[in-house]
């Protein structure tokens, strides 16, 4: 119906807006208007200050548009369906750009962060923001799970108290990626139980979450799955594989003796990463100790020297916190 007189200089309220936009997404789902359409008008009215306006927006609508409509999950379902079937729509060309980019959170969430976003009158950045955070949080968690560690640790949940050799501002500063993208190595020395692994994995997770890749393994696993590559003459594809890891993940580093041909595959992936790729490393035993667990002390010196030249080193002490904490929890005799 066409405005009283004088009523298209009257300012349009929110409401007023919101029941346009409404009025357009219904006529879009039955068909009344094209997706083309619907887009231009919809932003009109967003932008729309004066009654006039907005009733312009509406008026070559059949009558059925005049009829309250609110934005509901079906009607945004309907205009999702209905844009899918046009060639070249908002809908096909989204779809496939989010497949060319590789970016399948966006692909999966846009239509229900459109319509939130629509109800909550999101700026377009605002909008961009987030599509784009959830795509960012999808590739943190993938490349978590990449990493293969084999139990979730944060550096959050690290008792800084317990330990007092732990410096937490080392540890913040090596949570952030800059050390890992130099190519430096870091060594975590300490007894059993003071917080070594608890360590290598949060900041291993915090390295990862920071875009990174990330791989963690203990020594003896990466030494056997090297012997077989070796035996099934894939060592080269191996290597390559852990050569792509910005940051590798040492556990158990010196745990148990290697022999001379596990220590000489051990050598080759350290001289493949040297000042290129960072690896971490947890060990139960001082740099001098290490002799005991690589036989040939030539390769072993000169594994020692790739992983202190330019390294983060923490000592975490020889006290167990697992110990401590076993001892106050048991009742008094």
């Amino acid at each position: 119906m066409p405005p009283r007189s004088g009523a298209r200089d009257l300012r349009a309220s929110d409401s007023d807006r919101d029941r346009v936009v409404a009025m357009l997404a219904a006529a879009l789902a039955d068909g009344r208007l094209t997706p083309d359409e619907h887009s231009e008008r919809t932003e009109a009215a967003l932008s729309a200050r004066t009654l006039g306006e907005l009733a312009g927006l509406t008026a070559d609508l059949a009558p059925a548009a005049e009829q309250p409509v609110h934005l509901d999950d079906k009607v945004v379902a309907a205009l999702a369906r209905t844009e899918e079937r046009q060639p070249g729509s908002p809908v096909a060309s989204i779809e496939e750009a989010t497949r060319i980019l590789n970016l399948p959170a966006v692909r999966d969430r846009y239509e229900e962060a459109a319509a939130y976003a629509l109800r909550e009158r999101f700026t377009y950045k605002e909008f961009l923001a987030a599509v784009l955070g959830e795509e960012v949080a999808r590739r943190r968690r993938h490349l978590v799970r990449q990493a293969h560690f084999p139990r979730a640790k944060r550096i959050e949940d690290f008792d800084f108290a317990a330990n007092p050799n732990v410096s937490p501002g080392q540890v913040a500063a090596l949570c952030h990626p800059a050390w890992v993208t130099a190519g430096q190595p870091l060594c975590l020395i300490g007894g059993s139980g003071t917080g070594k692994s608890h360590l290598l994995i949060g900041i291993g997770t915090a390295i990862a979450e920071a875009g990174l890749k990330v791989r963690y393994t203990t020594t003896a696993n990466l030494v056997n799955e090297l012997a077989e590559a070796v035996d099934d003459r894939q060592l080269s594809k191996v290597l390559a594989r852990y050569g792509r890891c910005n940051l590798l993940c040492l556990d158990e580093f010196g745990y148990l003796e290697l022999d001379a041909a596990g220590v000489r595959l051990l050598f080759q992936v350290f001289t493949d990463r040297e000042e290129r790729r960072s690896i971490a490393v947890a060990s139960n035993a001082t740099f001098s100790e290490w002799n005991r667990f690589f036989t040939d002390p030539r390769l072993c010196a000169a594994i020692v020297e790739r992983l202190t030249y330019g390294a983060q080193i923490i000592e975490t002490g020889s006290e167990s916190y697992r110990l401590v904490q076993a001892a106050r929890a048991r009742p008094e005799q």
